[in-house]
């Protein structure tokens, strides 16, 4: 077995109990250390898997240089043959989307697409209190009995096998477009495009980390190009595909799916377009988020899909989609204000939940899955306080709010760790017969549960996962790019960074570490962030803040233990814009003594 690599400046337990390690290379700048034969960019991307000969293509990725012969994916010519049927023939074709970020950019991408051809469609998305996930049966039949002869659902419908029956019965045709883990058995469909099916070939395949958003961006191309080849275009202009890069970048980062291959190269040209402004309802978005720049990858994270998510999860279903597809900038402030202040809302709801669910913590405390669940939680932030609770503990966290349905179910949302995989184990649980229904991916799951077996999934996923979770954990160490004294942190140096992006799940940010400093000020703003200032040896000093820190044993540290001690700090390199100059400044993730 191989030998562990050793610990960055002699870190073996940080402040958070990490190891710090190199995440690729020796880039320790601070002190003069030798060895940098590559620019950082380059020494970045080898870090992050890159093959040398593949740095120039990787270094600005293209559409071109990653985009796949949609062919490569089953079924995928027989659903674009569909589809362009009903344009050439004029159907009434309404799109069917998930109330989350990636169905309402999936459904809106779509919906302009076909707009683009000169056909309306309609759209359809669930209440998800009403109805909750996925297609339903009566939904689809309802659809085409009210004279749609085409559905595609977006997002959902890869384990939908009763309801797409139902539609199948009644003579509806349902192009299913969606990156959710499927089963051996496929439901009765026209067409099931999907690159997570278990009989992909091995181009498709490698595409699983695409989000629904990316797979309906590929069917758009290969419906374009079967109209082509139709003479569609002889007399009329061809739809501009890249246009829909915005909606494309949005669905893929706010569904944190991985920024490898074709989806970094789709959010790297999807940010240049929304740039550009030319969706009307994302130009509201961003305005509404006090956005004053161009957005970042960040920003479709944190500021602008939140926003969308919270229609789905504490207003109403379909404000995403409106938003998305209206041509009316009146329409879209109003939604997009609509959308701010139930976002406001959401965060007040997701505070009170997570303080629920961390109350149940210490009782599971031997659990390698956490499963939370209570009654009156809200349905709609579970997923969010899933994710916090798996960022604060380590573990994989399911978080179930009870009675969620007449029925008496549970509705869980559950969110993992790199290396253990949610979603085939939730769906190992359902083919178990411990869930009503579940599904989901790598990273994240959803399910439906009877109370009463609460406790019999709880012991199920520590017997599946349990291997795995441990394994995971133990290499828990902080990954890191860069070293550096203070002085050394400055805009360009955060510019050279970020020309190394777009980054987020599967192409980490890069992680400096700078030091050794002295905290010359560290005090709490907002409800319970660090926010410091630190000197180094070099006489320089920068600005630098803890998010959501102030009572964990790191910020403790920071706030009241690290005045008289040198120390390192770790985190991600940012420009401040706010101030009349911008300054470099960092966000802190973990921090070590220096002495």
């Amino acid at each position: 077995m191989a030998s562990r690599p050793a610990s960055i400046l002699g870190i073996e337990s940080s402040l958070s109990g990490k190891s710090w390690r190199w995440r690729g290379g020796n880039m320790a700048l601070g002190d003069g250390a030798p060895g940098l034969e590559d620019d950082i960019v380059t020494q970045l991307l080898l870090s992050r898997g890159v093959d040398r000969q593949d740095i120039e293509r990787q270094r600005t990725p293209s559409l071109r240089a990653f985009l796949p012969d949609p062919s490569e994916f089953r079924d995928m010519d027989v659903a674009a043959e569909r589809l362009a049927q009903a344009v050439l023939t004029g159907e009434n074709i309404t799109v069917y989307g998930d109330y989350d970020v990636d169905g309402a950019t999936s459904a809106a991408l779509l919906v302009r697409f076909l707009r683009m051809l000169g056909r309306d469609a309609g759209y359809y998305i669930p209440d998800r209190l009403l109805e909750g996930y996925g297609p339903s049966g009566e939904a689809l039949v309802r659809i085409g009995e009210e004279g749609s002869s085409l559905i595609v659902t977006v997002d959902c419908g890869a384990m939908a096998h009763d309801a797409l029956a139902m539609a199948h019965s009644a003579g509806v045709d349902v192009i299913v477009v969606d990156h959710h883990k499927c089963s051996a058995e496929l439901p009765l469909t026209t067409a099931l495009v999907n690159p997570n099916r278990l009989d992909e070939g091995e181009i498709a395949s490698a595409h699983g980390h695409l989000a629904a958003v990316g797979v309906a961006f590929l069917l758009a191309v290969a419906t374009a190009r079967e109209l082509r080849q139709h003479g569609y275009f002889g007399n009329r202009q061809e739809p501009d595909l890249l246009s829909l890069l915005d909606l494309v970048a949005l669905g893929t980062v706010a569904d944190v799916a991985a920024l490898h291959g074709l989806n970094r190269a789709m959010v790297a040209q999807g940010l240049k377009v929304m740039a550009r402004r030319r969706n009307t309802g994302l130009a509201a978005l961003i305005d509404a988020s006090r956005l004053n720049r161009p957005p970042t990858c960040s920003d479709l994270g944190f500021a602008l899909g939140p926003r969308i998510n919270a229609g789905g999860r504490v207003g109403e279903s379909t404000l995403g989609v409106r938003l998305l597809t209206t041509e009316d900038p009146d329409e879209a402030r109003a939604i997009a204000e609509q959308l701010s202040r139930l976002n406001d809302e959401r965060r007040a709801i997701e505070a009170a939940v997570q303080e629920a669910a961390e109350a149940l913590i210490e009782k599971q405390h031997n659990r390698a899955v956490l499963v939370l669940a209570g009654r009156g939680w809200h349905p709609g932030v579970i997923g969010i306080v899933a994710g916090r609770i798996k960022e604060k503990t380590g573990k994989p966290s399911l978080v179930i709010a009870l009675d969620a349905d007449e029925a008496g179910h549970g509705k869980g949302s559950g969110r993992s760790i790199a290396g253990v995989d949610l979603g085939a184990a939730i769906i190992g649980a359902r083919e178990s017969g411990l869930l009503v229904a579940g599904g989901g991916h790598a990273m994240a799951a959803g399910l439906t549960v009877a109370p009463d077996r609460l406790d019999a999934l709880a012991d199920w996923l520590d017997d599946r996962l349990g291997t795995d979770v441990m394994a995971a954990m133990s290499r828990q160490s902080l990954l890191l790019d860069l070293a550096l004294a203070p002085g050394g942190l400055t805009t360009d140096l955060v510019s050279t960074l970020e020309s190394a992006g777009p980054f987020g799940m599967g192409w980490p940010g890069p992680r400096v570490a700078v030091g050794p400093v002295r905290l010359v000020r560290s005090d709490i703003v907002g409800s319970d962030h660090v926010r410091l200032i630190a000197r180094g040896d070099d006489g320089a000093s920068f600005k630098a803040i803890a998010f959501r820190a102030a009572e964990s044993e790191l910020g403790q540290a920071l706030l009241h233990g690290a005045r008289d001690r040198r120390l390192w700090l770790a985190g991600r390199a940012k420009i401040d814009d706010w101030a009349s100059r911008p300054q470099a400044e960092l966000h802190v993730e973990d921090a070590a003594w220096a002495d």
